[in-house]
């Protein structure tokens, strides 16, 4: 038996799953795209460092994964793989600087979209390095036309055990650097723990983009957003402080939005989307996403 609203109770391994390449001005740009029926909105995910979209779709378990829930939910998912990731890998150079590559993604999204519904807008939810990207895209004049943006994973200033880490020279720094982004374990399923089913390389521009960022740009474009930020930390996050003081600093960086939200998720660490506690985090993000959509309207 069906009826006209049998797509929003679909299962999430049910969901069809498409990847795209496209070509923008002789770059090949690509994306995983989860499309619904007749979309509320349209989520545009952007991941983090040294994983691709991916990242989104938790191997091995559908329900965990944002590329499967959000369209039984009424949302289309388009989760891009950043400028220097996926396809565009042998390009990172060229593309590097901040103006090219949020060009290359809005143009990468338009021409996935297409003629595809939106619904009330699109809504952009960034994880960790990704956040960088995420900013500027609001921050530019086309981000006006933004629900809103979720941010995760991401600070400004590095948690006391993360800079002991992140410091230390000699053998032993991929360890350290998994014990910072995926502890504890028992907050992961064992297939995906330490992110090696999702990795990929990262652009060799982080490496100085990053820095720059959290110390400078990251202030100055913040201040340039005008739609709604929900920033969400996890109880466990390692790498970022989240004391009340380093979490009151970024939400006042926002002085243009019309609303700032600040969130901690339970029982998630850094990788709030591969996490146990994935499915709880997305249907966070998609509430504060429904709000936007009716102050919207």
């Amino acid at each position: 038996m069906t009826s006209a609203g049998s797509d929003l109770v679909r299962l999430p391994h049910e969901v069809p799953i498409s990847s795209y390449v496209v070509d923008i001005d002789g770059i090949p740009m690509s994306a995983t795209v989860a499309e619904a029926a007749d979309p509320r909105a349209v989520i545009i995910a952007v991941h983090g460092g040294v994983t691709t979209s991916a990242y989104f779709d938790c191997p091995g378990h559908p329900r965990l994964s944002l590329l499967r829930t959000a369209p039984a939910l009424g949302f289309t998912v388009v989760a891009i793989d950043r400028p220097g990731y996926g396809s565009s890998a042998p390009h990172a150079a060229d593309i590097a600087p901040a103006a090219r590559r949020v060009d290359l993604a809005y143009a990468l999204v338009e021409r996935v979209l297409g003629t595809r519904g939106r619904g009330a807008g699109m809504f952009i939810l960034a994880h960790s390095a990704g956040c960088e990207l995420a900013v500027r895209m609001a921050a530019d004049e086309r981000g006006a036309q933004l629900l809103g943006i979720e941010l995760a994973g991401t600070g400004r200033k590095h948690h006391p055990e993360a800079i002991s880490n992140l410091t230390a020279g000699g053998p032993g720094r991929g360890e350290r650097l998994r014990e910072l982004l995926w502890q504890p374990s028992r907050l992961y399923p064992t297939e995906v723990f330490g992110g090696a089913a999702i990795a990929s390389p990262g652009p060799a521009y982080e490496a100085t983009m990053m820095p720059q960022w959290v110390a400078h740009d990251f202030e100055h474009t913040a201040a340039q957003v005008r739609v709604p930020v929900q920033f969400t930390v996890g109880a466990y996050e390692k790498v970022w402080r989240t004391d009340p003081l380093a979490l009151g600093e970024i939400t006042a960086l926002f002085t243009a939005a019309p609303r700032v939200l600040l969130h901690e998720q339970a029982d998630a660490g850094h990788n709030l989307s591969m996490g146990h506690s994935a499915t709880a985090y997305h249907l966070r993000v998609m509430s504060f996403i429904e709000e936007c959509v009716i102050a919207r309207r």
